[in-house]
């Protein structure tokens, strides 16, 4: 994913003074898309902050407020803020300040807060008058450095005040309390880390800069959400979405089940996925236990009953018993004890958002100051480099003060040495200070000093002060610049000190990473025969049993009978759309009775514009031939086609002015496809010849076709030949068996054109011929 956005603004504008609307329009919309992207929604690599809340930390910090001060109103901290640093609106800087602060938003808060800071159900904070706020202690690891010339600083917006333009964080917090943001063109999603882990992982990428993405995902195994919960996705998974820096993860709840009395048992949720809360679910529960009628149907739909009845049939009660002792505790009664658990709870999985997915897009603005994704080995990378140039410049910046120091003190020390000289010269001179710099060939700084020095600092005991101080200081002087004349040195510094910091502050994992297969509710169904009947309008019910007579079948008028499958109940029924996309439903969804069915499209989600062609209903190994009319096609399984959503998926590829064909069934013993085109000629080949295509798409050319010719049919035939169906004489329906030599006068490559049957029927359809 590149950002051009630089770029773009180099552009030149047109020559002379004149400047085009639309070049306008496209600088002015350029600015303000850069202005929300590095200035508002996306987070820093190397600080892990937005600008409003990099504002917001800085202006507590000058205040004083660090974590053993006194807190003070929220209202005097968003004042602050907007006064000298930030000049939006109030709200939504307090609303930042709020975040900070909620420890089931961010894994390692950042504010300590004091009074009503909201409640992961959604209830907002109290209002900036009533809460207090100061700095938590792991607060100190993004400002401690500050003012040990670590960062750069630049004027803020009326030029009165100068802030920070990153923190020098000791941590990764980009990845240790994540960030959601959407921009212009550009979105953000990163999820929270465990402390010790990102620590692991960077001290790792500090001893080998080319570690590779698999030895740092064992360092960092995963997100470590602050509600805790459980991601279900495999390692592979994890670690490709992380490589990737774009990927979802699934996640779900954590419970317990609790034995009460006379053999009772109830389910207790006491850990949420992330964006999930206990009045989520609950809304959840209500919505599907007493639904309401779907804008546009008169009444509810066959999935709202079957949901219902579920739910109601395991459920008795549930309630949210969370407060002070529990943060999440939420309890669900079975209707019996006698209920399997593991059914009930996973029932409630596939049905509330107990388990969900967590989306990962780690979208930050880099070290060079471009937005962009990043995979986690880029992000380390840059936030080591971005370390070692904070710690290079906290040395040379403590180095320059050593050095001043020990400038200083030498200059006392030739006072002491020349005590009565100096004395003398500051007495007798009308100019001590030039005096005193021509005698002892002294600095202005140490002149200055010495003529500032008071009388009682002139002691032997001060004497020895100095001395012990001077060495001390040269002791440092030589760390130092070891320190920065040396790489390796610098490395052991940093790692001791992210280690020291772990130790201090980090904590234990609250997310359990297990893989586990995501929770799906299949509806127990009985099986059983059935005969899927399809009209010619698209009207589908299914009746009981096989071998149904169809002249027994109603319609309603102007319309008849399409096809009727003999299947099962678990088998589905799949409908192809005049645009290749299709949709599936469940036979046992089918109503049944005597009444003339309902149109299918009650039942799913049409794509706008498109109408439905043709259906087959079947177990999911049925294999169907399935072509266009502009003469491509492939085989694939009926389940491959299969979706749980009804919006269907798009499976078939089909070009401008085409539309599929029939699908026709595989038989067992096919071992050639016959294809027939709109003209009458017919060609067949090899089944070998054919692809098959579990994702979909357009195939491989079955038959070539003149101008203006189309492909009528294609199907598997077996040894029996095809069956040729046309008209007589006198427009009398005929039927004429092509097999033998007959048949092996069409065969030929697929792809080629093919000639007409050597028949007195006019062909307008194949059907394959059955042994005996």
């Amino acid at each position: 994913m590149e950002d051009n956005t630089p770029d773009l603004f180099e552009q030149e504008p047109p020559p002379g003074d004149s400047l085009t609307l639309g070049h306008y329009a496209e600088q002015a919309y350029l600015e303000y898309a850069v202005s929300v992207v590095k200035g508002r929604a996306l987070p820093d690599v190397c600080d892990g902050q937005k600008p409003v809340q990099r504002r917001i930390l800085y202006a507590m910090n000058e205040m004083g407020l660090s974590d053993n001060a006194k807190p003070v109103k929220s209202a005097r901290v968003v004042g602050d803020v907007l006064g000298k640093y930030h000049p939006h609106g109030d709200q939504s800087a307090y609303d930042a300040l709020v975040r900070l602060a909620q420890d089931f938003s961010m894994r390692y808060p950042l504010i300590d807060g004091q009074g009503n800071f909201g409640s992961r159900d959604g209830d907002g904070a109290a209002a900036m008058r009533y809460t207090e706020a100061r700095l938590t202690p792991i607060a100190k690891l993004l400002l401690d450095e500050i003012d040990q010339g670590t960062v750069d600083f630049m004027p803020n917006y009326d030029g009165s005040f100068e802030e920070p333009k990153l923190l020098p964080a000791r941590l990764p917090f980009v990845l240790l309390n994540g960030a959601s943001g959407i921009a212009v063109g550009l979105a953000t999603e990163i999820p929270s880390h465990n402390l010790r882990e990102v620590a692991a992982a960077a001290v790792a990428m500090i001893r080998h800069p080319k570690i590779t993405h698999a030895e740092l995902m064992q360092h960092l195994p995963g997100p470590d959400f602050p509600g805790g919960g459980q991601i279900i996705s495999s390692e592979a998974e994890i670690s490709a979405a992380y490589e990737a820096g774009r990927g979802s993860l699934k996640v779900r709840a954590r419970w317990k089940i609790e034995e009460l009395a006379r053999g009772q048992w109830q389910l207790v949720i006491n850990e949420l996925p992330p964006n999930t809360s206990c009045q989520k679910v609950l809304e959840e529960i209500e919505e599907q236990t007493n639904p309401k009628i779907k804008l546009g149907k008169k009444s509810l739909t066959p999935e709202q009953l079957q949901t219902r009845q579920t739910l109601l049939g395991l459920l008795d009660a549930v309630r949210d018993e969370s407060g002070k002792d529990a943060p999440v505790r939420l309890v669900f009664e079975p209707k019996s004890s006698r209920i399997d658990q593991t059914e009930f709870v996973n029932t409630l999985l596939a049905h509330t958002s107990l388990e969900s997915n967590a989306p990962l897009n780690l979208v930050m603005v880099g070290a060079d100051g471009r937005p962009r994704q990043k995979g986690i080995s880029e992000i380390l990378h840059e936030w080591v480099g971005f370390r070692f140039t904070t710690v290079t410049r906290r040395t040379q910046f403590r180095l320059g003060k050593v050095n001043d120091r020990i400038h200083i003190l030498e200059g006392r020390m030739i006072v002491f040495l020349n005590l009565d000289e100096v004395i003398r010269i500051i007495r007798e001179s009308d100019e001590p200070k030039a005096a005193l710099i021509e005698a002892f060939k002294l600095s202005e700084r140490q002149a200055d000093d010495i003529l500032d020095i008071r009388l009682r600092q002139l002691a032997r005991l001060e004497k020895i002060k100095i001395e012990k101080e001077l060495a001390e200081l040269r002791d440092e002087k030589a760390k130092l610049e070891e320190l920065l004349g040396s790489e390796s040195a610098m490395k052991r510094l940093l790692i001791k000190e992210i280690e020291a910091d772990a130790k201090q502050v980090g904590d234990e994992r609250r997310t359990l990473i297990q893989q586990d297969k995501r929770a799906t509710f299949e509806a127990r169904v009985v099986d059983e025969p059935v005969t899927v009947v399809v009209s010619q309008k698209g009207w589908v019910r299914a009746l009981k049993g096989h071998g149904l007579d169809p002249a027994g079948f109603t319609f309603k008028a102007g319309d008849g009978l399409y096809a009727a499958f003999q299947c099962r109940t678990p088998d589905t029924l799949v409908a192809w759309g005049s645009n290749g996309r299709v949709y599936s439903v469940a036979v046992s969804q089918l109503p049944g009775g005597r009444g003339d069915g309902v149109p299918v499209t009650t039942m799913i989600e049409l794509e706008s514009g498109t109408h439905l062609m043709h259906y087959y209903a079947a177990t999911g190994d049925q294999a169907l031939l399935l072509a266009s009319s502009n003469g491509f096609g492939f085989i694939a399984k009926l389940g491959d086609m299969v979706s749980r959503v009804k919006a269907g998926k798009s499976f078939m590829t089909i070009d401008e002015g085409a539309s599929p064909l029939v699908p026709m069934p595989m038989l067992p013993d096919a071992t050639q496809v016959a294809c027939l085109s709109s003209t009458g000629r017919m060609l067949v080949f090899g089944l070998d010849e054919m692809k098959t295509l579990s994702g979909g798409g357009r195939g491989v050319t079955l038959m070539g076709l003149d101008a203006n010719e189309t492909l009528a049919q294609a199907l598997a035939i077996g040894k029996a030949g095809v069956v040729l169906i046309g008209t007589g004489r006198g427009g009398k329906p005929g039927e004429e068996v092509l097999a033998g030599r007959a048949l092996a006068a069409h065969v030929g490559k697929r792809a080629r054109k093919g000639h007409k049957p050597d028949t007195k029927l006019k062909v307008i359809a194949l059907r394959p011929a059955i042994d005996g």
